[in-house]
């Protein structure tokens, strides 16, 4: 979970980056840089490893200068090591470059920069940035304008800050989509920052400005300037934020729920950072020892969670089962250990939890542990006794959630259980390498497809001010959106007191079509799946009992647009990864209901954040 931190002012630019950068550690890397400006000249200092160890090189070697960025890196291109870290330079170091994000289109760019002579110093897909950036500075266009004209040909949701010894009076800050964060701290007697996140500058100011996506800054010691990337220029909303760091981390959103729904695209850049080579389709999980001879023997897997949680594990069920076909069963958490089940050292028990401190799912490992089992857990907070417990564990990676209602803490093991399950196919001989890389060469478009449904939030706005009222909801889905169906329900009732029930829409013959009629809304998801075809016939029936439906549904679907009352549109994504996208509509449904109902979103009542008691 990359994080930048950019000064520019009178004091000594690299222990402000240093401390702002270990202000963000707790966000995750593999990896830590600065450059910094002096007399013309820009000084890099990168390693891998634990910012400590950047910290004693420069101690060392100390990096005078009063403007400077800095960057810790989660690997998506290229392994963590000193030359894939943050900042990358041009060829004769007159410009620098941090970024949080995934080019998508890193490969053709490269391959057109070195057909032009450029020789890259580095495996990441960041380098592209500073070299495209170079090329337009070479035609002559001012450091502005260049930068500019580098992001229009960018693909995918990224945030960089450039720095340039050729304009030494200013840091460049750019947004493109939701996956990384730009905030401009406003200090005073001629000092400004930038940062990926407020705990970075919250020491030196408490005035800051966030850009939206699709937005570009001119940061100098006397304040920014905002433009679009198309060079019109919008006001600067400067927002005063209050000492109070839980008001804070909040930012410019009126809720946590609201603010981790639009974190889920860089939260699945970091999910999959580190663990992906996307050119070759290699996945490493590097604290879940996995070798071919085990992966080979495995019999069975037994999956438990509880709620949010334990939805993951239906779909992650679906995904092994299909790719690596190995049997996997799923229990909820709370009837483990009743269920008196079949387990040996061939098998593997497998736990989610988003705080790893679940007492049921705590006590499901223990019996897997008792039982012979290999335990594995997919656990957000480090440190926690799910992840101590476990013979293995793969970490989320998201981040704290703070809502009660989890939400980056759902789509992030969807896409650990889908590496996973292409890992145990890959050792158990289940995929050519190019079937590898194709289903890999998915993920680095995720975080823009989930890009693409929160740009259409206010359609989901409406439609939830016209159901707020309801008293009642049924969700369907079948197949590996019928874990879509039951997550979308449960957020409505957790944080809108509505009663949802989530159903597999092929049992809705088997008693759920009874209470249909116009005041029982079925919210279905139908998307382009395997099993589309049967969920139309669902949603047929449906509207014949005279329910309004609003459907989950991919672009273009004149079939469905014609018999549901709204849709809710999602890009077209391969079927093994819809259930990540599918979702993301449905939490803001929920979202905007409880909100516009002036409920307490991120504390709704009776619940806890981590249930540790059974």
């Amino acid at each position: 979970m990359c994080g930048i931190v950019g000064y520019i002012g009178e004091r000594q630019a690299v222990p402000i980056l240093l401390n702002g950068l270990k202000r963000l550690e707790y966000r995750g890397y593999d990896s830590a840089g600065v450059a910094v400006l002096h007399n013309g000249v820009i000084s890099v200092k990168r390693r891998a490893g634990k910012l400590r160890i950047l910290i004693e090189d420069i101690e060392q070697e100390p990096l005078p200068g009063t403007v400077g960025i800095g960057h810790t890196r989660w690997a998506t291109h290229g392994e963590p090591i000193d030359r894939n870290a943050h900042p990358h330079v041009n060829p004769v170091r007159t410009i620098a470059v941090v970024h949080n994000g995934i080019v998508e289109n890193f490969l053709p760019l490269r391959e057109e920069l070195e057909s032009e002579g450029v020789r890259f110093q580095s495996d990441t897909d960041t380098e592209v940035i500073v070299h495209l950036i170079d090329r337009f500075v070479a035609a002559g266009r001012p450091l502005v304008e260049a930068t500019r004209e580098a992001l229009r040909i960018l693909k995918g949701s990224n945030a960089i800050v450039v720095l340039s010894a050729l304009e030494p009076d200013k840091l460049i800050t750019a947004r493109l989509g939701n996956a990384g964060g730009i905030v401009i701290g406003f200090g005073e007697d001629g000092e400004m920052f930038v940062a990926s996140d407020l705990p970075a500058i919250l020491e030196h100011t408490r005035r800051v400005a966030f850009l939206e996506p699709g937005q570009m800054a001119v940061v100098t010691r006397n304040g920014a300037r905002i433009f679009t990337l198309e060079g019109e220029e919008v006001p600067v909303q400067v927002t005063t934020v209050p000492w109070d760091i839980s008001a804070a981390e909040k930012g410019a959103y009126k809720h946590f729920m609201l603010k981790e729904i639009h974190e889920q695209p860089r939260a699945l850049m970091d999910t999959i950072a580190g663990r992906v080579d996307v050119r070759t389709g290699e996945i490493a999980f590097s604290t879940l020892p996995l070798s071919k001879d085990f992966a080979r023997r495995l019999k069975k897997i037994h999956m438990t969670a509880c709620g949010t949680a334990y939805h993951t594990t239906l779909v992650g069920k679906v995904l092994i089962e299909r790719l690596a076909r190995i049997p996997v069963e799923t229990m909820i958490a709370s009837e483990f250990r009743y269920a008196d089940p079949i387990i040996d050292e061939d098998m593997v028990v497998l736990a989610v939890s988003q705080s790893g401190e679940t007492a049921d799912t705590l006590a499901a490992m223990h019996e897997g542990k008792h039982r012979g089992a290999t335990l594995w857990a997919i656990v957000n907070v480090i440190g926690s006794q799910a992840m101590r417990m476990a013979d293995g564990y793969i970490s989320m990676q998201v981040g704290p959630e703070i809502s009660v209602a989890s939400t980056k803490a759902y789509t992030a093991p969807l896409v650990d259980l889908y590496m996973l399950a292409i890992l145990l196919a890959d050792l158990r001989g289940r995929l050519t390498p190019q079937q590898r890389k194709e289903l890999v060469g998915h993920l680095q478009y995720l975080p823009g497809w989930v890009e693409q449904v929160l740009a259409r939030e206010e359609e989901v706005y409406r439609v939830a001010r016209k159901y707020m009222r309801m008293k009642n909801a049924l969700y369907l889905g079948r197949g590996i959106n019928m874990a879509t169906a039951y997550e979308g329900a449960l957020k409505l009732k957790e944080i809108s007191y509505i009663h949802a029930e989530g159903y597999p829409a092929g049992e809705m013959k088997h008693g759920p079509i009874a209470l249909l009629d116009e005041d029982m809304p079925v919210i279905a998801v139908v998307p382009q799946d395997p099993w589309y075809e049967k969920m139309i016939s669902q949603v047929e029936q449906a509207k014949s009992r005279g329910a309004p439906v609003i459907a989950v549904a991919t672009e273009g679907d004149e079939r469905i647009a014609e018999v549901a009352d709204e849709v809710f549109w999602i890009p077209e994504v391969p079927w093994m990864l819809t259930p990540v996208v599918a979702i993301v509509p449905l939490q803001l449904f929920a979202y905007y209901i409880a909100a516009e109902l002036g409920l307490d979103v991120d504390q709704p009542r009776n619940l806890a954040k981590s249930v540790t008691v059974e």
